[in-house]
């Protein structure tokens, strides 16, 4: 199993116990790095560097920061990412959140921070992680402008802009939030499993109530996506991690 999106570094003193935990699980964590309220990626990344191999790095800028529009916190990231730009696997997560920007200027600089790192994926040749939540068909407009391959995680929005987003070459993450989110089960129903990344989006989207979310949850969207289209999970485990394998490049037999 490969968990396409999750947070290790949110775990804090837990990280460890977990991620070790996870390697006797499964073959690999994408970890989004991102510059997010007091978690630094600078930080993060010290943090969770003795475990890159079974860890792949992403680094972004949460767009619940980019609303702030802190350009300086932005070239401080930019710096950081160029710094370490062979090191890792896409830029993210970036992106839209409509629901936390209530006003035009939020919103605004949600957008002009997005097209600033989706500029530098560009430029270094990188797929994107995209956090788009009650904006995904504003956040895919803008995508389209870039010759970069994204990949939506933990989408919950309209299975219209799902079905354009796969039409358009990229991917849909399907979260643990299936259990509970009928969006995301009408997602899944609607897409093919070749355009389909399983995630946990850990520590948050626990299908077990009171429970924080773990990266090897993940196995809980691989079988309820095999029951919802009918196949054998095997099948279904296998093809999501041929998926997240192209998508990031990663490294793996």
């Amino acid at each position: 199993m490969i968990d396409a999106h999750a947070h290790l570094e949110f775990y804090k003193k837990e990280a460890e116990a977990i991620i070790e935990k996870a390697r006797s699980r499964m073959k690999a964590i994408v970890d989004s790095i991102t510059e997010y309220r007091k978690f630094h990626v600078w930080k993060s990344w010290e943090m969770l560097k003795p475990y890159f191999g079974f860890l792949f790095p992403t680094l972004g800028y949460h767009p619940n920061e980019a609303r702030r529009g802190n350009w300086e916190k932005v070239r401080k990231v930019e710096e950081f990412i160029l710094d370490h730009k062979k090191e890792i696997y896409a830029i993210g997560e970036i992106g839209l959140d409509y629901y936390h920007a209530k006003t035009e200027v939020e919103r605004r600089n949600q957008e002009e921070i997005f097209r600033h790192f989706l500029t530098l994926a560009e430029e270094l040749k990188l797929p994107v992680v995209i956090h788009a939540r009650e904006a995904e068909d504003v956040a895919l407009r803008i995508l389209q402008n870039f010759d970069v391959k994204a990949y939506f995680h933990s989408y919950t929005g309209p299975v219209k802009v799902a079905r354009e987003i796969v039409e358009n070459g990229h991917f849909v993450g399907i979260v643990t939030g299936i259990t509970f989110i009928p969006e995301v089960r009408d997602v899944a129903r609607a897409l093919e499993l070749e355009n389909i990344l399983v995630e946990t989006d850990s520590p948050y989207m626990s299908p077990y109530k009171g429970v924080k979310n773990k990266p090897w949850f993940v196995e809980v969207v691989i079988n309820e996506l095999a029951k919802i289209k009918e196949v054998p999970r095997e099948e279904v485990e296998a093809i999501t991690e041929r998926n997240a394998k192209v998508f990031f490049g990663l490294p793996l037999v």
